[in-house]
């Protein structure tokens, strides 16, 4: 299995064009952070977990050819935003993408692209078929995603645990059940929003707690702000087991 980092980003706290943080005019591409999103290939199947603002350009960049699914963690903005973009996999496909999310986002997603589920069919509008996450374990192709409940504040958003690799972005708190479904992760990725506290998302400090608790053998972290600093002066700080994501790093796994 092949993952690579689209998007290892965030809105939250994007600069202005005019800022001169170290972030913002650093010459290291590991720096130029889309928003957060995932691609997950295995035996023929590409999923993509997230499909933010920056979707469509990830993609490309990428250069994804064919799409099989999207599985969708939660409805904030900057993770469904791009989704009007599968329209060009629907026309090559000739056919609709499934997308995995549970009922709290699929009815955001149907209030955010309603034109997609009216009864008149405006021609080349993005085709999708719903599935929904419960909780449950679910499969794509052969590919098994084992949802993983995190708290993003108040909000529940889904983490997927997949064989040994594990998947969380934008969590404050995880209860001692759901960590069990992540202990024994080979590779684990989690959010580390910045250094400063914040009120839903892991800092740096506590996204290293937790990643030491976890014990995997490897950490990365992502949906990293500007806030957080350069990619070149945290990784000097990080303990040797941890490292920090950067749009376009793949793992096989």
């Amino acid at each position: 299995m092949t993952i690579t980092f689209l998007g290892t980003g965030t809105s939250q706290g994007v600069p202005v064009i005019a800022c001169n943080c170290e972030v913002c005019t650093s010459a290291d591409a590991r720096d130029n952070r889309l928003r957060t999103s995932l691609l997950v290939e295995s035996e023929g199947k590409v999923i993509v977990i997230d499909s933010g603002p920056d979707f469509r350009y990830q993609m490309l960049r990428a250069k994804v050819q064919h799409l099989d699914a999207i599985v969708f963690t939660h409805e904030h903005k900057d993770h469904i935003a791009g989704m009007d973009d599968i329209r060009a996999f629907n026309y090559f496909q000739q056919g609709p993408v499934d997308v995995y999310a549970d009922l709290r986002v699929q009815v955001a997603i149907k209030r955010e692209f309603h034109y997609i589920f009216e009864e008149f069919k405006y021609p080349g509008i993005p085709q999708v078929n719903f599935h929904t996450i419960n909780g449950e374990p679910f499969t794509i192709g052969a590919i098994t995603f084992i949802p993983i409940e995190v708290m993003h504040y108040k909000l529940p958003v889904w983490g997927f645990r997949i064989n040994d690799f594990t998947y969380i972005t934008d969590a404050k708190t995880v209860s001692e059940t759901e960590k069990e479904k992540i202990k024994g992760s080979k590779i684990l990725v989690v959010n580390a929003l910045q250094q400063q506290p914040h009120i839903s998302h892991f800092t740096l400090d506590e996204a290293i707690v937790f990643a030491q608790e976890m014990g995997a053998e490897k950490t990365w972290f992502t949906h990293i702000s500007h806030r957080l600093g350069t990619h070149k002066a945290i990784s000097e700080i990080l303990p040797a087991d941890i490292g920090l994501a950067y749009d376009g790093l793949q793992l096989t796994v």
